[in-house]
């Protein structure tokens, strides 16, 4: 069925359809469309074109349309409809005839799929939001169950400097933060209502689109009609949301799966979140991880493509914007898939103590608290920083490690260098030695960490 078919008398070409007709994926917007029917009844009932009867009747059969969709029991296969719009109204006219024409009075689907897209997207927002929460607190958890671990922290993939590793997962808990953070904020702007727009002019009806908006929970209704019908920002939004949030866990999969290498060995992963090899026995492959790290290009590539579509498109609504759906649905659905896989990893991750302890004393990473060492005995930086790289060269043709330089070697470097060098050497002092906020040191970090516990309601004592 086609809401358009008055003006033409031949058939559209099966090529046509298949190229045009949008229901086998926008079918997924098929609660949204028939919420919007619900409100939309409501609103013409008011204006004077449905009888209190006809609206009784209506409603009565989308609330059991709107149930069946819920349950996943629509049967679009034996549908010829063109897309989720004539779905509804098509099963509306089989049920109750003339009642069923007269829903759409008023309405184009420019307005009412702007609509059902907004709905859909902001109950995904949502869900993401609970999601993004979920594994805050799987990196909280992972946190306090190795507080006081330390791991080598890096730059340009070269051991830098200790950290903790409860402070890594912090970082990470400040990423999806933010991450929160941009979706509530485009949720802002995309709880505005197109619908009552029509097609671009609005419509002639007098329609209370306030109380409308109200009815489907919208903030306001868009007040231009034009830009109602022809507004993707909200998607865009989301998808750069999705994005950046891919990136974010994708960085997170990166260290992970650099973490559980053999040559670092910091990390084991559990069982259900790991394959093997078809050839090689001794294969445990971090997938999940991997996984997330791929899916990101796929995410990013709905960004694009709908960047792209939307770059040239004049106003108001073109038939372009029919790939609007397809990306964001796909985006999200993947967002969503990784953000629940990563909180999965998380908590059946078990921390080699001792490896990442022993990793983090090696390769001189406690160069700068021999530089800051000199600085304190009044040595300017800039000649502190070239005498320390002295003595990581004499370490290095040594094969050691600086606190393992005799006092006598380290005076022929810098004559200030007294015995109490070696206690600002040791790992657990030049970590805690970070102390002010946003540092690695323990106050700092146990004080985020109940700070963030306590945000998300997470029992550490439990954890």
């Amino acid at each position: 069925m086609a809401l358009w078919g008055g003006r033409f008398s031949g058939q559209s070409s099966s090529m046509f359809r298949t190229v045009n007709d949008s229901l086998p994926f926008d079918k997924t917007l098929a609660v949204e469309d028939i919420q919007g029917s619900i409100a939309w009844a409501s609103a013409i009932a008011k204006a004077g074109v449905l009888t209190e009867r006809e609206l009784a009747q209506l409603h009565g059969e989308l609330h059991a349309l709107q149930e069946q969709a819920e349950r996943g029991e629509l049967d679009f296969a034996s549908s010829d409809a063109e897309d989720i719009h004539s779905f509804v109204e098509a099963h509306l006219i089989t049920k109750l005839g003339d009642i069923g024409r007269k829903l759409h009075t008023g309405r184009s689907r420019n307005d009412q799929v702007a609509t059902d897209l907004r709905l859909w997207c902001r109950n995904q927002a949502q869900a993401l939001i609970t999601d993004m929460e979920a594994l805050q607190c799987a990196l909280v958890r992972l946190a306090h169950r190795y507080t006081d671990a330390i791991i080598p922290g890096y730059t340009h993939l070269q051991r830098a400097q200790p950290v903790r590793f409860s402070h890594w997962c912090l970082a990470y808990v400040e990423m999806l933060k933010r991450d929160v953070s941009r979706v509530q904020d485009a949720m802002t702007r995309l709880n505005q209502m197109p619908l009552g727009c029509g097609a671009l002019a609005g419509t002639v009806y007098p329609i209370d689109r306030d109380l409308l908006a109200e009815d489907l929970g919208f903030t306001s209704p868009c007040m231009n009609s034009l830009d109602a019908v022809s507004d993707r920002d909200f998607v865009l939004e989301l998808l750069f949301a999705a994005s950046t949030g891919m990136m974010h866990l994708s960085r997170l999969a990166e260290d992970v799966i650099f973490y559980n290498t053999g040559e670092a060995g910091f990390v084991q992963l559990g069982d259900a979140v790991t394959s093997g090899s078809s050839l090689m026995p001794q294969k445990k492959n971090p997938d999940a991880m991997e996984l997330i790290r791929g899916k990101c290009g796929r995410v990013f590539g709905a960004l694009q493509g709908l960047l792209v579509t939307m770059k040239g498109l004049p106003l108001a609504y073109n038939k372009d914007m029919q790939e609007d759906k397809e990306g964001v649905f796909d985006a999200l659905s993947q967002w969503h898939i990784c953000l629940c896989i990563a909180a999965e990893v998380l908590d059946t991750l078990v921390l080699n103590e001792s490896r990442a302890r022993q990793a983090a004393q090696q390769g001189y990473a406690n160069a700068t608290e021999l530089a800051d060492y000199l600085v304190a005995k009044g040595i300017p930086f800039r000649t502190a920083h070239d005498l320390t790289g002295q003595a990581v060269l004499v370490a290095l043709e040594k094969q050691c490690a600086l606190e393992a330089l005799s006092l006598a070697e380290l005076q022929q470097i810098a004559p200030q260098i007294q015995q109490d060098v070696y206690d600002v050497l040791d790992l657990d002092f030049l970590v805690n030695k970070r102390s002010l906020p946003g540092g690695t040191g323990a106050k700092p970090v146990h004080a985020a960490l109940q700070t963030e516990a306590l945000r998300l309601g997470v029992e550490l004592n439990q954890a």
